[in-house]
């Protein structure tokens, strides 16, 4: 059952200590007296500093359309066609 009126509880960032700040304005720890504001868990990253994911999108450019393709696709699509046809004769 947690006791409310000792105030917050705190685990001392130095020592491991299991605290309550028994409702101070100073959350200092008992056993070695760090201030528990100066929590290195609770500073903001540095701004210098950026993670993983906030890199600057890469941007990919597209590219260059080859005139030889174009030709590739009508050769096929003349080729698929003769086929189907004869393919049909043979069904009747």
């Amino acid at each position: 059952m947690p006791a409310k009126d000792l105030g917050t509880k705190y685990v001392c960032f130095k020592c491991a200590t299991k605290f309550y700040d028994m409702k101070k304005p100073d959350p200092l720890c008992p056993k070695c007296g760090a201030d528990q504001r100066e929590s290195p868990a609770l500073k903001p990253a540095s701004e210098g500093r950026r993670g993983r994911l906030a890199a600057a999108p890469k941007v990919i450019e597209p590219e260059p359309e080859e005139p030889e393709a174009a030709e590739d696709e009508e050769d096929l699509d003349s080729f698929d066609e003769e086929p189907v046809e004869a393919d049909e004769e043979e069904d009747i």
